[in-house]
């Protein structure tokens, strides 16, 4: 199983990224996904999860009301939209799938992208 994210770069502060996050080796529709992200030094986090249909999803509060995710199964890809960006949220963001496709939990994930970075500075 391999997942691929797409999409980082560089931004301003405000500015938007789209992440997107495939498969070309397994359905993603089965799974949940999840968007994670990590800085140097510090524990991969949670950011945002969907589960399998698109009916659940789950933000962490730093994130909220400036990052949406979705999914289009018939593309096998899932997308982070990320909107207002600040400093604070330049990582490496990881996409990620559960086999437990029905719950949108941080903890479930056990397949992983190999990341794509994101910095925000003017």
């Amino acid at each position: 199983l391999q997942l691929v994210e797409s999409g980082g770069g560089l931004v301003q502060p405000g500015g938007s990224l789209s992440l997107s996050c495939s498969a070309s080796e397994f359905t993603l529709a089965y799974y949940s996904i999840g968007w994670f992200r990590q800085v140097p030094g510090k524990e991969r986090v949670g950011v945002s999860c969907i589960s399998s249909s698109g009916g659940i999803t789950n933000y962490a509060d730093s994130v909220k009301g400036r990052f949406t995710i979705s999914r289009t199964n018939a593309k096998n890809t899932v997308y982070l939209q990320m909107n207002s960006l600040k400093p604070e949220d330049t990582a490496v963001y990881y996409c990620a799938a559960s086999r437990i496709g029905s719950v949108c939990v941080f903890s479930s994930f056990s397949v992983w992208g190999q990341g794509t970075q994101v910095t925000v500075s003017s």
